[in-house]
């Protein structure tokens, strides 16, 4: 709704470093600066208590790292898809029959906005799902990744092949999901 303002080409910049760093480099500089330099968070692991419960300061590093690209390339795409949007001729209709400002963007273009950004969230799942190997790794976080790259170092092929299938099927489902979703988005794609 801004477009060429001062936070709109402050977010671009931010996205592109975003797109620019990957995990595996981001997580190193992430431990080096906020955990060794300034000690504000955890530098890896689980929970030392031994408790069940989850002490959320060993989340935020690794979810920010996970997060920081597939939310770049998702500011990107909600920002295309809205500029798009709101050039169209029925938003120039439903301005010019007084709707508010908040309505035209809420009601018409954010709707027709989502179904491409609700395709591009069902393909970064997978993306998420690949990197959670690659984040865990570098943070010491117990979960599926990490356990298929000691799988995978303990040539333990059937827990390799076992952990891959959930994965997998995690994909599969998520797809079907998003696809549901899309149908329920746009009313074109119900007959």
């Amino acid at each position: 709704m801004r477009r060429g303002r001062w936070l709109d080409q402050l977010l671009s910049v931010v996205s592109l470093f975003g797109l620019s760093v990957p995990v595996i480099a981001l997580g190193p500089i992430l431990i080096l600066i906020v955990s060794i330099r300034f000690g504000w968070l955890p530098v890896s692991g689980a929970n030392p208590g031994g408790t069940n419960s989850i002490d959320i300061r060993y989340l935020i590093l690794p979810a920010f790292a996970m997060g920081a690209s597939l939310a770049a390339i998702l500011t990107r795409m909600v920002r295309t898809a809205m500029l798009e949007e709101l050039g169209q001729d029925y938003i120039r209709t439903a301005r010019a029959k007084g709707l508010s400002e908040a309505a035209v963007v809420c009601r018409h273009a954010l709707p027709n906005a989502l179904v491409p950004i609700v395709t591009v969230v069902g393909l970064q799942f997978g993306a998420l799902l690949a990197g959670a190997i690659v984040t865990e790794t570098i943070f010491s976080w117990p979960g599926l990744g990490r356990l298929v790259v000691t799988a995978i170092s303990n040539r333990d092929y059937a827990l390799v092949q076992g952990s891959l299938l959930a994965i997998g099927l995690t994909y599969v489902l998520v797809n079907l999901f998003t696809d549901l979703v899309y149908r329920w988005i746009n009313p074109r794609m119900r007959s």
